[in-house]
């Protein structure tokens, strides 16, 4: 038979939790910090501007802007119009690379041109709203120079960012589609090295960086959904 003692103390009471958490009434609750997007245990979103998007977009929506003024002004704008020179004179060479762009796209009164660069005029709204939210809001972080911004005007921005990077991409993929599916009618006629040089390579730039976009801006709006339902947060590298 076992004998008990007397213990000289009470036990004291478990401790049911594993880890130390902060209580739910604590006030100022530890952010857990996410590439892009941080979080707080009390539902607080911060949406910190990726360098690449921004810097992007500044190179970006200056170029699509004098491209849709281009496309709207036809055919003033085309070689021999009053607003080619010098505004846009490089298209003088575009033109002879991309049909699309030239005479021949305009004397067969094709649309395709002007209703892509119609979804530009979208895309650029889009995107020029989504700085201004980040400028506006955005308060600087001195740890990561870098602007932040915080609450509703960071959910405003990434879903500005996720619709207008999802249209671009889009768009530019329905682009290069056309081509495809007409046979390439309006480039086939170009050398490899032009063609590479001069329609390949600039608008795959319009897919590539788009897809960077969808996928920072898809990962932060998931994240915080998941933050949301209660889901334990993932930690991005």
């Amino acid at each position: 038979m076992v004998s008990t003692r007397s213990h000289p103390s009470a036990f004291p009471p478990p401790d049911l939790s594993p880890t130390k958490r902060a209580s739910s009434k604590d006030p100022t609750p530890a952010p857990t910090s996410l590439r892009g997007l941080t979080t707080t245990n009390g539902g607080a979103w911060y949406h910190a501007p990726r360098r690449a998007i921004l810097y992007w977009l500044y190179i970006s929506l200056p170029l699509v802007t004098w491209d849709a003024s281009y496309v709207f002004l036809r055919p003033h704008s085309m070689p021999g119009g009053k607003f080619h020179s010098p505004v846009f004179s490089l298209y003088k060479i575009y033109c002879d690379v991309d049909y699309n762009y030239g005479f021949p796209a305009w004397d067969a009164g094709t649309g395709f041109t002007a209703a892509q660069s119609l979804l530009n005029v979208a895309e650029t709204l889009l995107y020029v709203a989504y700085l201004a939210v980040v400028l506006r809001n955005g308060s600087s972080d001195s740890a990561n120079a870098k602007k932040v911004v915080k609450g509703s005007a960071a959910a405003q921005a990434v879903l500005l960012g996720l619709t207008a990077a999802v249209m671009t991409l889009s768009k530019t993929v329905l682009y290069f589609a056309n081509e495809y599916y007409s046979g390439w009618e309006n480039i086939r006629h170009n050398d490899w090295a032009t063609l590479t040089a001069s329609w390949i390579f600039p608008n795959t730039m319009w897919i590539l960086f788009p897809s960077y976009m969808v996928y920072s801006f898809w990962g932060e709006i998931s994240r915080g959904l998941e933050a949301a339902s209660g889901l334990p947060l993932k930690k991005t590298q």
